[in-house]
């Protein structure tokens, strides 16, 4: 593990709030706890408070200590009690002790971009920690903590504090408005250039990445960050020579005017990382491995050029239904119902990756994709508008490619707008899958896999990688409250197991990478079967659905 900016610990009575600081927001001054004004509040927390200059303002009659944006938690909570949180508009976990009466509150953001454990010891104490090798050998049992939650040591339990309206898997009826996502976008990645340090973006030449730099790069110059680093946006990419990502994020970065910096690996380099990798990720799910692992190494790299911070684009495939085993949605209902599922399970999955294995090297990853206000306004769309429909010309996550399809001043050139989904463990390169099979096939024979479901009937692995990173998993980690914590089940495209059901043929294909949906994916390497665009964008209002040209789809 990479040193931290900071670390220490407080003590009270038995209370103890210990912390390791990634500062990227007033690193002179905002070290942990942070303290109301007379030190009777407590606070140590992981994360980005947005909105903190704004609550501050509400807050005109408190004194502050540091000038860091979590320090408003302390005076909220002097002012509110425990039911602020829902003011916070950012990404945290936090752990807040009031002395006054040796009581604590403990919450997690909305969706569980910041990762956060709990767990019991048979002396009677709670545990909190972001990492569960924080807790694995002192707690008799421990759990992740769920996203959208606050525990109170007054209740000694849980309250759900997010529960926007779209969480009900209730099917939604306001109309598209494409400039309305787009405005509700912007907004998302301009609060999340708030920085102290050098930043940069994550940048695999695919539409959710792209356009998030193509922002990132217009809005820039405004940032404090500039004033002090330069208005020269630094971009990365990751993958195997002649990978797709690579091809297309440097045509990305050449638009737009990036200093773009390309990382190469080998297969045998990511073998090499794979035990790293599920140390610090803390998973043995195969798609969140495939993907943590070319996404760890690039975090090593990126750190090293003295870069703390990277937007990425994690979230837009659940949001708008982007994997490609959404084109078998059989109606608006399924189709949402799918994407609520999807958004609600992120915690374990993309939000696990794009956290821990950019901090295992002191780097922190935003995701403006998961804005509170973005999704809700994403989520409240009537989802027919988001189904992909070749014969209109829709392909997948239409609805967000037409939203910044601006003629006049583009953000992208049309073909990486509609470039087709690649999932990030496809899109560094093929052979990467493949040889991750091939090392696993070598490591695990017939037998231990015919006798797999004695040796872990929770999740029992089904294929040969699986076991392999199951294995590796349980050396870590061997408590069963550890195992409890990765999600199973069935899954094609990584969909979750109701939409298996959506295709018979998926059942005896049974593989997380994108390309398992057959008869959807296609090639991305000889460039005849690509998306042409629609019209572009010209007005504000309701679009109609406009008949333009298909997308090709191979059968």
């Amino acid at each position: 593990m990479i040193r931290p900016d900071w670390s220490g610990i407080y003590q009270h009575g038995d209370n103890y709030l210990a912390h390791q600081r990634l500062a990227i927001i007033d690193p002179d001054s905002g070290d942990q706890p942070l303290f109301n004004e007379d030190k009777t509040i407590v606070v140590t927390v992981n994360g980005e408070i947005y909105n903190h200059e704004e609550l501050r303002q509400r807050l005109k009659n408190h004194k502050f200590h540091t000038g860091s944006d979590c320090e408003v938690i302390a005076h909220l909570y002097e002012e509110h009690g425990e039911g602020f949180v829902d003011m916070l508009d950012g990404v945290f976990s936090f752990v807040l002790l009031d002395t006054r009466n040796n009581s604590f509150m403990v919450a997690r953001d909305a969706i569980g971009v910041t990762p956060l454990y709990i767990g019991w010891g048979l002396d009677g104490s709670v545990w909190i920690s972001s990492e569960m090798k924080g807790l694995n050998e002192d707690c008799e049992h421990f759990e992740t903590f769920p996203p959208g939650h606050l525990y109170s040591s007054k209740s000694g339990g849980f309250k759900q504090w997010y529960n926007p309206p779209w969480f009900n898997e209730s099917v939604p009826s306001t109309p598209y408005e494409p400039l309305a996502i787009r405005r509700a976008f912007e907004d998302a990645v301009t609060k999340r250039l708030m920085s102290d340090v050098p930043f940069g973006v994550l940048l695999s030449g695919g539409l959710d990445s792209s356009l998030v730099a193509s922002i990132t790069a217009r809005h820039l110059a405004e940032t404090k960050a500039a004033k002090q680093f330069g208005t020269q946006l630094h971009s990365f990419c990751v993958g195997l020579e002649g990978s797709p990502d690579l091809k297309a994020g440097k045509e990305v970065a050449e638009y737009l005017g990036t200093l773009h910096h390309e990382f190469h690996f080998t297969v045998q380099d990511g073998i090499d990382a794979i035990e790293d990798v599920i140390y610090h990720v803390e998973t043995y799910d195969v798609t969140t491995i495939r993907a943590s692992t070319p996404m760890f190494l690039m975090s090593r790299k990126i750190k090293s050029l003295g870069v703390k911070m990277v937007l990425s684009g994690e979230g837009s495939d659940e949001i708008f239904g982007g994997y490609l085993y959404f084109h078998k949605a059989p109606n608006k209902q399924e189709f949402h119902q799918e994407t609520c599922r999807k958004i609600k399970a992120l915690h374990k999955y993309d939000c696990l990756r794009a956290n821990k294995a950019t901090s295992a090297f002191g780097l922190e990853a935003r995701v403006p994709f998961l804005d509170k206000e973005f999704i809700n306004t994403a989520m409240s769309l009537d989802p027919d508008s988001k189904m992909i429909k070749p014969e209109e010309g829709r392909i997948e996550k239409w609805v967000l490619r037409r939203a910044f399809d601006d003629e006049e001043r583009p953000y992208l050139p049309k073909h990486i707008l509609y470039r087709q989904k690649e999932q990030f463990s496809d899109g560094v390169g093929y052979s990467w899958i493949d040889g991750l099979k091939a090392h696993a096939a070598e490591n695990v024979n017939d037998k231990m896999m015919a006798n797999a479901v004695h040796i872990f009937p929770h999740n029992t692995p089904l294929t040969k990688e699986a076991y392999y990173y199951r294995m590796i998993f349980e050396r870590f980690f061997p408590q069963n409250s550890a195992r409890l914590t990765v999600p199973g089940g069935a899954t094609v495209a990584c969909s979750t197991a109701k939409a298996v059901e959506w295709d018979a043929s998926w059942s005896n294909n049974m593989d997380p990478s994108g390309r398992a949906a057959i008869g959807v994916h296609l090639s991305a390497y000889d460039g005849s079967n690509v998306a042409l665009p629609l019209p572009p964008l010209k007005a504000i209002g309701d679009m109609p659905m406009m008949r333009g040209h298909g997308v090709v789809i191979q059968t």
